[in-house]
């Protein structure tokens, strides 16, 4: 009998196949799009498009929005569970941002694109359960911190994953006080649904329940 060398036992195949499974996290912040344009409330927010094979991700590919004072939020959170690890400056913030100042939100969007990128080549961050519904949920911040401490009938892996299967977001409702986080209005790829798994591993509808039930939230 006569045995046949596995091409795929080779060191350059082993090499490839190490290299291949390099791991990597893109991110990119695009897609300025201006909210409540005729309101005085009017604000900018941002597409956030992640892109990862990083094991420290259960879904790869994620699309949310966020504005600017949810980046405030995450800063102030991931440097509270940080301890003395320093964290990436976010771009200055002005007291009165016009919307249609388009130089500046360009500015702006490079800034929150080079924090986010920062964050996520810092390994001691991406053990951050807020990191990751920031970043692959449309969860407000009031509902992110009750959902990271088990104050939600979903937990954080049933949120990420529920939102990857869900075409659209959630809306956030109406304001409420607190440090959450404003109504949104628009769709991304991959948004929080409704629905999430229960522990005996199935599924209820939560539309009639607003985010802001599970923790308080309000506008930033």
């Amino acid at each position: 009998m006569v045995f046949k060398c596995c091409p795929e036992s080779s060191p350059e195949n082993r090499m490839m196949n190490e290299q291949e499974e390099e791991e990597f996290i893109t991110v990119r912040v695009q897609d300025p799009q201006i909210q409540d344009e005729n309101s005085w409330a009017s604000y900018v927010d941002y597409k956030i498009f992640l892109y990862t094979n990083s094991k420290a991700f259960t879904v790869k590919s994620s699309c949310v929005r966020r504005r600017y004072r949810e980046f405030e939020w995450l800063r102030r959170r991931l440097q509270k569970n940080a301890g003395l690890v320093s964290l990436p400056e976010l771009p200055g913030k002005k007291a009165f941002l016009q919307v249609n100042d388009t130089e500046a939100i360009e500015r702006r969007r490079q800034g929150l694109q080079q924090f986010l990128q920062k964050v996520l080549h810092t390994t001691i961050f991406l053990s951050d359960s807020q990191l990751h519904l920031f970043l692959q949920t449309q969860l407000p911040a009031g509902q992110i911190e009750a959902c990271t401490r088990g104050h939600t009938p979903f937990t954080v892996t049933e949120a990420i994953l529920d939102s990857a299967m869900c075409g659209k977001n959630i809306p956030r409702g109406a304001e409420a006080e607190g440090e959450g986080l404003g109504p949104l209005g628009y769709e991304c790829g991959s948004s929080p649904c409704r629905t999430v798994g229960n522990n005996d591993g199935s599924s209820r509808a939560r539309a009639a329940e607003p985010l802001q039930e599970a923790a308080v939230s309000g506008r930033t």
